[in-house]
């Protein structure tokens, strides 16, 4: 399951993030990367051990667990601190799967990438190129969206991020580890999700359709997480 999830980031968060990103020092993007996304990377990214990856990652993860959606979405269990890139002048990334575990430098913390997440926040008019393209048996899904949004899809996707041929493209980029780890059992859980929200709105939370729902939904996920 895609799922673009819009204004993650407020204003303010923006804002912030975009001022630590301006004053931050750049590395070459291969830093992260396995032997098969270096042979198609080309972009830079902050060192996931500076401060100001270290502060601007804060603030994302502070955002996206605000985010109803993305919870609902996602059910995390663990997530990789947030990276960030930047492509410009012709810089891209080419079709790579991303690797199944990520370990943090330095640290025995590590995480099965079940679902990837990518925080768009550059301004879509301010660069050409630069789409999030992700293949999927129904074709490809190419995905630009505005400043402060956020799209989820699952890690075993095959993706590319196309060259970008004006302006600058920056992103927050992460993985988790879900609760859950079918993506089947998520989608089910996602959409249960909703119809209970839905229902509740309708008729009231304590109506017993409300009730009856939000049962099955907690059934279900104490069969299928992990957690």
């Amino acid at each position: 399951m895609m799922l673009p999830i819009p204004d993650v980031l407020d204003v303010a968060s923006l804002a912030r993030v975009r001022a630590i990103l301006d004053g931050a020092e750049w590395i070459d993007g291969n830093a992260t990367s396995g032997a098969q996304s270096a042979l198609a990377k080309r972009n830079h990214q902050l060192s996931e051990t500076s401060a100001a990856a270290r502060e601007a990652g804060g603030l994302i993860l502070d955002a996206l667990g605000r985010s109803p959606t993305f919870v609902a979405a996602a059910l995390p269990l663990k997530v990789y601190p947030p990276l960030f890139n930047r492509y410009e002048g012709g810089e891209t990334f080419g079709a790579h799967v991303d690797n199944a575990i990520r370990t943090q430098p330095g640290s025995n913390f590590r995480i099965r990438s079940d679902l990837s997440c990518t925080v768009f926040l550059a301004d879509p008019d301010s660069y050409d190129g630069g789409e999030l393209v992700v293949e999927d048996p129904s074709g490809e899904r190419r995905v630009k969206l505005a400043a402060g949004s956020a799209i989820l899809y699952p890690s075993t996707s095959v993706h590319r991020v196309e060259p970008v041929t004006r302006g600058v493209r920056l992103a927050s980029f992460l993985w988790l580890q879900s609760m859950v780890r079918s993506g089947e059992d998520r989608a089910i859980l996602f959409d249960l999700d909703r119809a209970i929200q839905r229902t509740g709105a309708e008729l009231g939370q304590g109506h017993r359709a409300a009730v009856e729902l939000t049962g099955v939904y907690h059934n279900l996920l104490r069969r299928w997480a992990d957690a």
